[in-house]
């Protein structure tokens, strides 16, 4: 695992704890939607997306 995936795996944890407290403490059906929505985004960028291997 490179630092770059290892960090970017703690960002996701780090925003996925966030989240989980933001909906326990405003339990809105449309602020859940929301929040899933934005957390398969971030899972899919994080998981499945590569790049060709140059930076910009």
């Amino acid at each position: 695992m490179t630092l770059e995936r290892g960090l970017s795996l703690l960002a996701f944890v780090t925003m996925c704890g966030f989240l989980a407290i933001l909906v326990m403490r405003v339990p809105r059906l449309d602020l859940g939607l929301v929040v899933l929505v934005t957390l398969l985004l971030c899972g899919y960028d994080l998981f499945f997306h590569r790049t060709n291997g140059t930076r910009t």
